[in-house]
């Protein structure tokens, strides 16, 4: 079992601030449990209990939909460059879609994308670190522009085409709210 702490300390936010990918997972009372890679510098710890992330359009809106049966949620990162670690944050989220008060503060916090879907407002209630040791070596090479690149051709208009055909229910039928209270 890993070490526990009740906040993010100095030395997770340094560790977290280094990589280039973090992991979500959530789940609602039943069907799938959903992981997520995340990356394209979409989380700020902007406290040692309050972490950010912003979530581009993606083929699925898992998160969304299951926050809103069940709000839980982990982040985790892994040390695959450098220091054998792996580091989870648990805690529960708000949910804030573009349409929503505070969303436009929040995503001034990263770079411009016309694919800002939601941001999670995670309350982080424990830390916890452990080992790594089997965690395989790997480099980064860069971050890929290709969903960048899909949503700047797409435009704010196919975006929200895309929203509505495809980002509205889990792959369980749950609504994720990307389109007012769908």
């Amino acid at each position: 079992m890993g070490t526990q702490f009740d906040q993010i300390g100095d030395t997770h936010r340094s560790f977290i601030d280094a990589q280039h990918m973090f992991f979500v997972g959530s789940a609602a009372e039943t069907g799938r449990v959903n992981i997520s890679p995340k990356g394209m510098d979409s989380l700020r710890v902007l406290g040692p209990n309050r972490i950010v992330w912003r979530n581009l359009t993606g083929s699925g809106n898992e998160t969304a939909g299951h926050l809103k049966r069940v709000n839980r949620m982990t982040l985790m990162w892994c040390g695959f460059e450098q220091r054998p670690l792996i580091l989870r944050a648990y805690g529960s989220a708000q949910t804030l879609h573009p349409r929503d008060d505070g969303f436009d503060a929040l995503n001034a916090l990263f770079p411009p994308s016309v694919s800002a879907r939601q941001i999670y407002d995670v309350s982080v209630d424990m830390v916890q670190a452990s080992c790594g040791y089997a965690v395989p070596f790997f480099d980064y090479v860069e971050d890929r522009d290709v969903l960048a690149n899909w949503a700047d051709t797409k435009g704010p208009e196919g975006i929200s085409t895309y929203w509505r055909d495809r980002n509205q229910r889990t792959i369980d039928g749950l609504p994720t709210g990307v389109i007012d209270d769908a």
